[in-house]
């Protein structure tokens, strides 16, 4: 099983000539750098990833049943689960898509499920991603040199083939389709994740374009190719934040954007993926509440794989008990992603701890408690050794005719000894996730 230990620096070599980079802006700079590859897989027993499925599609035919709500008859607010406070003040939620239906009545056509595993090997679920979630394309790329590399280990241990994902993302795309093509709308050259927008485009068959490709007539829309030859489109896998989607209907200076799209979306010519107005159900403050709404949407109580303990200051109760255990707590602002916004209690001077709290006294709404998590570490390679470090999991799930959940997912970790943060932008690296079938 482990042939692959001794060729870490050979794939990244690979994956660095394929161009396999992700972005970062900092201090106004753009730059590129590699996502620095570890070969040693994260393994998940068939039995343990039965209840990661299970899980993972109850979540998320929950958040989909949620999103609908809210958008229309908003019944969970009117019977009190949610404060219409939290709701209706979230960044994420948007007051031009209230009434409005997608295809099919799907709003997280890709969601991506981010979660941690405890000492106790128990799951959780730690964020949300339902806007624009990334990441498949690494671990999808990674096993194909692998297999390259090593295609003897695969012959010898019952590892589910990732290579589908590709598929599932195009059915998901046709289930949705409304007449046309399919492509995958990108910002451009520049954007952290270009490198996964062309190459998902280039396994499903999809037309990569930029916003200035489509063109919307009569609230159809359309691809115009470099010939000027113009092609319906039926379903647009978007890489693009609400904001820049359409700079008639939300921010006026994007510039990357189709003027009228979201028209054409509104009326049911088009479909979306993801829905704008997804926002709304992936904010941290929202997280709070998924337990109850997988209970009452779906008449279920959470499965094994539920939420890390959190709590919302917002209430005076939990108010109470994060001033009395800050330094045990990991506080989060809901509005920050990445990894960003993330503040350890104890890491705190007595000065900083003040001021935190003063704010969070000021902004209750802005902030999330959980309780630190010891993750379980699993094994990367450093310097030809075999080290410890903190790692979480991204699952895929895909829903279109049905909800599926991706037989892998992106296992990131932390390059830091010290830290529990493994986003990319932080500078942490990836591995594959090796799911058995026996």
């Amino acid at each position: 099983m482990y042939e692959l230990f001794d060729r870490t620096d050979t794939i990244n070599q690979l994956l660095a000539r394929y161009g396999v980079k992700f972005g970062i802006y900092k201090n106004s700079e753009f730059s590129e750098q590699l996502f620095p590859f570890d070969s040693i897989p994260r393994i998940i027993e068939k039995q343990e990833f039965d209840v990661l499925e299970k899980g993972l599609i109850q979540r998320v035919t929950a958040l989909n049943c949620f999103l609908s709500d809210i958008y229309s008859d908003k019944k969970i607010v009117k019977d009190g689960v949610i404060p219409e406070e939290f709701i209706f003040s979230s960044s994420g939620f948007l007051g031009i898509c209230d009434g409005v239906k997608p295809v099919n009545n799907i709003y997280s056509h890709i969601s991506g499920i981010d979660l941690v595993q405890g000492r106790d090997k128990k799951w959780f679920i730690l964020e949300d991603n339902l806007r624009v979630p990334s990441g498949a394309s690494y671990p999808m790329i990674a096993r194909d040199l692998c297999r390259r590399s090593s295609p003897e280990t695969f012959r010898r241990n019952h590892v589910e083939d990732n290579r589908n994902y590709a598929d599932m993302l195009k059915e998901t795309m046709d289930y949705c389709n409304t007449g046309g093509i399919n492509v995958i709308l990108t910002p451009g050259r520049y954007n952290a994740a270009y490198f996964e927008h062309s190459y998902l485009a280039e396994r499903t068959g999809s037309v990569l374009c930029s916003g200035s490709d489509l063109l919307v007539e009569n609230d159809n829309v359309y691809y115009t190719d470099y010939n000027g030859k113009k092609e319906r489109v039926g379903a647009i896998y978007r890489r693009i934040s609400d904001d820049y989607l359409d700079p008639m209907a939300f921010r006026e200076d994007s510039l990357i954007g189709t003027p009228n799209l979201f028209e054409a979306y509104k009326k049911g010519n088009v479909a979306l993926m993801n829905a704008p107005g997804n926002g709304v159900a992936d904010d941290k403050g929202i997280y709070y509440f998924v337990p109850k709404m997988i209970k009452y949407y779906l008449g279920e109580e959470c499965s094994e794989l539920c939420n890390a303990p959190t709590y919302l200051p917002y209430y005076e109760a939990d108010m109470k008990y994060v001033l009395d255990n800050f330094d045990k707590l990991v506080l989060k602002d809901v509005a920050e992603a990445g990894g960003y916004g993330v503040v350890f209690g104890d890491s705190l001077t007595k000065e900083k701890k003040e001021e935190f709290i003063a704010l969070l006294k000021k902004e209750p709404r802005r902030f999330i408690a959980q309780e630190v998590i010891d993750f379980l570490d699993i094994d990367i390679l450093e310097n030809g050794e075999r080290v410890p470090r903190k790692a979480d999991l991204r699952a895929f799930v895909l829903t279109g005719s049905n909800v599926r959940v991706w037989k892998s997912g992106l296992t990131r970790f932390s390059r830091n000894p010290d830290s529990f943060i493994v986003n990319s932008s932080q500078g942490g690296g990836f591995k594959d996730t090796w799911v058995l079938s026996q």
